[in-house]
């Protein structure tokens, strides 16, 4: 069922109905009867077998075979402990999606976002983490100080946020595999939280200064710190491309806000890639180097959407009263970002998230326990 859902969440795949089967019960060992398959238009089949080893361990094994062509396209095994049965659905998921799309798979990966209860003027906004299928969600913070702007390291199972404490914004890196939390820094002013660098060794940020908002780079090791703009304009929301070369970044230095790319090195000359109508905002490089995402502003409706990295091919991927936020999946195939609706008189204005692949199809809510807000989607668990 895990392996289904995945699949069929991705838009590129359908399943048959089980009713459907002419061949119910085949042995792995044995090759499929193909006509049985052909006849019900079936261009791919996969068999899986799970079997307790003791009592806490676990063998899963499948074969994914090429109807037409009557061949095995890949079979593999894997041994775990039997609570880990979840995973290794998402692991057999990749595996199949890869096999036939060419594209690497995203199934074995998690979501950090913020979790929202109580009212708009008494709002608490928790630090929540989920599968990307919305399974084992749990909490990180507590809730008694707010958490915000959580983003994923591209190396390690590690985010940067920043929370409030005495009034005061602060960066904290936390692991989520051992719980433990260090502060980067008292940043005074800072508006948006760091991203992290492709290598995972430094992290990007705006810092406001003497009410100017600049880029800065800060080395996690040696915690250095480089301004890389110095411009009277506004600037904020950067994103590193993947090779760590370039920094796009959103500046009113024209203006209004619009999008710019720089070489990642200090004095550089930004080079503006925005030119629709309205207001462009939070570009997020994809990991694939091929798009950045943004939200858009026209006519007080919020757009997602994609552009290439030299301002070509812009389209909308989504639109509503308030679409901000999005995240790439680590194939750089599909995006997650977040939604508000049109507060009523009595509502608050419910928020939650959704996907969508980067053709503008497949727009899906996922499902969260609460309100929820600024996902970030993590990269293939390691």
């Amino acid at each position: 069922h895990v392996i289904k859902m995945d699949l069929e969440r991705s838009g590129l795949f359908k399943s048959i109905d089980k009713n459907a089967f002419i061949e119910v019960e085949a042995s792995l060992e044995t090759v499929p009867q193909f006509q049985n398959w052909r006849v019900l238009n079936a261009q791919a089949l996969v068999q899986g077998r799970v079997t307790f080893i003791n009592n806490d361990r676990m063998r899963a094994e499948f074969r994914l075979w090429d109807v037409f062509a009557q061949q095995q396209m890949i079979g593999q095994v894997y041994t775990t402990v039997g609570s880990n049965w979840r995973r290794i659905s998402h692991i057999v998921a990749d595996a199949i999606y890869k096999r036939i799309t060419g594209e690497e798979g995203y199934f074995d990966s998690r979501i950090v976002y913020i979790a929202e209860t109580g009212s708009l003027m008494r709002r608490i906004k928790r630090l929540a983490i989920m599968d990307q299928d919305g399974e084992n969600h749990r909490y990180l913070t507590d809730g008694r100080h707010m958490a915000l702007t959580p983003r994923f390291s591209p190396t390690l199972q590690e985010i940067t946020y920043l929370s409030y404490f005495n009034d005061k914004p602060r960066v904290y890196i936390y692991n989520i595999d051992t719980g433990k939390q260090e502060v980067l820094g008292d940043f005074p002013g800072m508006t948006f939280a760091p991203r992290f660098s492709p290598d995972g060794n430094r992290v990007i940020m705006s810092m406001a200064r003497y009410g100017n908002s600049d880029i800065y780079v800060m080395d996690l090791h040696t915690r250095v710190v480089e301004k890389l703009t110095d411009h009277p304009a506004i600037e904020t929301a950067p994103s590193f491309s993947p090779d760590g070369q370039q920094v796009t970044f959103e500046s009113d230095r024209s203006g209004k806000q619009q999008i710019y790319v720089m070489e990642a090195v200090p004095g550089a000359e930004p080079k503006r890639i925005s030119y629709g109508s309205g207001k462009y905002a939070t570009p997020v490089w994809s990991p694939r180097d091929d798009w950045i995402a943004f939200t858009n502003i026209y006519k007080g409706i919020f757009y997602i959407g994609v552009m290439r990295p030299d301002g070509t091919g812009e389209r909308k991927l989504a639109k509503g009263y308030l679409v901000e936020g999005p995240t790439w999946a680590p194939n750089g195939r599909l995006l997650m970002f977040y939604q508000q609706e049109r507060p009523t008189g009595q509502g608050s204005g419910d928020v939650g998230l959704y996907s969508v692949d980067i053709l503008g199809t497949n727009l899906r809510k996922v499902m969260t326990p609460m309100n929820a807000s600024d996902p970030a989607w993590s990269p293939l668990i390691p």
